[in-house]
């Protein structure tokens, strides 16, 4: 396999980089733009020969314990997400590094900035600073490779998880990558230091005081790794931190070399020494990062007195969206002339539910019903069908994060809201809405969950739903009211039907689920070909 070139996306490149490196398991829930990667890992055929583990999860959560279970054991494990699922997975993340590993841990944090189908733009390095975990950042795919087999080897070596911070634009574009040498799975084994495993309060404070220790150690192992680099140039005008991406962008402007002193960013914790020099030999610094000013902020702290530093926070690049290289090539103050212009704005085709899709029959049955009842509010939850939210429907009054739609609904009802209709998908509801309505069952809310079931994690290009066939089920051993869950066929034939039902459990003065159910049209296409 040595030296066999592949064209690749960013994911991919990871993907293969981490199988290569012995990898064990990869555990994940899908979240754009982090799918691909365990999407690869289920389709290669040398993981399916090695049963490399590759189900998806529930959500990031369990994804992020059952990866740590497997490096408890030994082996090589890693957990994939987007960003805002690292806010599902921080208890455990967090906890990771009291913990640590055994086998080598990565946990791979997609970012999305810009927000490209994502509720914000929050930046994952803040997170591996807040849980004292080492993070790598890629600036291309080939470095994806690279940093997997990597990250395992570090992981291992200091004893922690490592985070990997992915973007957008370095997940889903493609590039060569140099395939190197296969390595053999870890064998099974436990942990020499078995006290750190269990968080009992004695236990984590003697931990701590060693993360603490290990994190000024983590600060030296930046500054001699091969992904961070000081490069010297013949102009101390300005000098250039560039983080991931960014170098990547920054070297398109200048293909025969830059002629600023740069200090490339590839691992943190900061390498605050070569930070430091390069503050000595340039008149001011730049910072060019993909994300929010996480860089920038820090060197106000580590280079007190510098000199002006600039960057997102005084709007030399965009203070918001996702960083571009004629953007960095205007912070540097190329004239127009001097780049091509690299990005050709077209006008946006708004997003829509697909033709024959079940969520369609759903929200004009919803919308027929609740014109009935005055100031009716529906909380949505994330999946395709918030795009119930656009016109024609405009049936959506909240979407907020994964399963908020339950709980917001009960929240309603508690105040003495009257409908409170909760919509959220199959996926979702497995992923963060059964605790949810286990609240609500509890205290018999009078609100109405309609788990619209299209037998598949739709948004994300049709993965697998833990909660096929199963919902019904879920529901009654949560304790819901047997004649109060109820499933129909989301038809437009059964438009009457469906109305009659929605309106006898809206009036139903406590808690009931209705499941409506049919399977995406996308998915469905997919499978009749393959049968045929």
């Amino acid at each position: 396999m040595k030296n066999r070139k592949l064209l690749l996306l960013g994911d991919e490149a990871l993907a293969l980089g981490a199988l290569d490196a012995g990898l064990s398991g990869v555990y994940a829930y899908p979240g754009t733009p982090s799918t691909e990667i365990t999407e690869y890992i289920q389709s290669h055929q040398g993981a399916k020969e090695r049963g490399v583990h590759s189900h998806w999860s529930s959500n990031e959560k369990t994804a992020m314990e059952e990866a740590l279970g497997m490096s408890f054991c030994g082996k090589r494990a890693m957990v994939c997400m987007k960003h805002v699922g690292m806010n599902v997975c921080a208890d455990a993340f967090v906890n990771s590094a009291m913990t640590g590993v055994n086998g080598g841990l990565i946990v791979v944090a997609a970012d999305d900035p810009s927000m490209h189908s994502s509720q914000n733009e929050q930046d994952s390095r803040f997170y591996s600073q807040f849980a004292f975990i080492p993070a790598l950042e890629p600036s291309g795919q080939q470095e994806a490779y690279e940093m997997a087999a990597y990250a395992l080897d570090f992981s291992e070596r200091v004893q922690l998880p490592v985070m990997m911070r992915m973007v957008t634009r370095l997940c889903h574009s493609r590039a060569v990558v140099e395939q190197g040498d296969e390595r053999p799975e870890n064998t099974l084994s436990y942990p020499e230091k078995t006290r750190q495993w269990v968080l009992m309060p004695g236990n984590s404070r003697v931990r701590y005081r060693e993360v603490l220790q290990l994190w000024e150690s983590l600060k030296e192992e930046s500054e001699k790794s091969p992904y961070n680099k000081y490069i010297t140039g013949t102009d101390r005008s300005v000098g250039i931190v560039a983080s991931g991406i960014a170098f990547n962008y920054l070297m398109e402007n200048f293909p025969d070399g830059c002629p600023y002193n740069v200090v490339k960013i590839s691992q943190y914790p900061l390498p605050e020494k070569m930070l430091q020099r390069l503050a000595d030999e340039s008149d001011r610094l730049l910072v060019i990062e993909d994300g929010q000013p996480f860089i920038e902020e820090k060197l106000r702290g580590v280079l007190p007195g510098a000199k002006k530093i600039s960057g997102r926070l005084d709007g030399a690049l965009p203070r918001t969206g996702e960083l571009t290289p004629d953007a960095v090539a205007a912070a540097i103050g190329l004239k127009e002339a001097e780049h091509e212009k690299r990005c050709e704005m077209v006008v946006p085709r708004p997003p829509a539910l697909c033709q024959g899709c079940g969520h369609r029959d759903v929200f004009h049955a919803l919308n027929d019903v609740l014109a009935g009842y005055k100031d009716a509010k529906v909380f949505g939850d994330i999946g395709c069908y918030t795009l119930g939210w656009l016109s024609p429907f405009n049936a959506i009054d909240t979407v907020v994060d994964m399963g908020a739609s339950i709980t917001m609904a009960k929240g309603a009802a508690d105040a003495g809201q009257h409908p409170a209709v909760a919509v959220i998908g199959d996926s979702t509801f497995t992923h963060s809405g059964m605790t949810g309505l286990l609240d609500a069952i509890n205290e018999n809310s009078p609100i109405t969950v309609i788990i619209s079931d299209n037998l598949t994690t739709g948004m994300t290009g049709g993965q697998d739903s833990q909660g096929t066939g199963k919902l019904e089920d879920i529901c009654l051993g949560l304790g819901a009211d047997p004649a109060h869950v109820r499933t129909i066929d989301s038809l437009p034939k059964n438009h009457d039907a469906m109305m009659a039902l929605f309106k006898e459990e809206i009036d139903y003065p406590g808690l009931s689920v209705i499941v409506s159910r049919r399977e995406c049209i996308q998915t469905a296409r997919r499978h009749n070909s393959a049968k045929k």
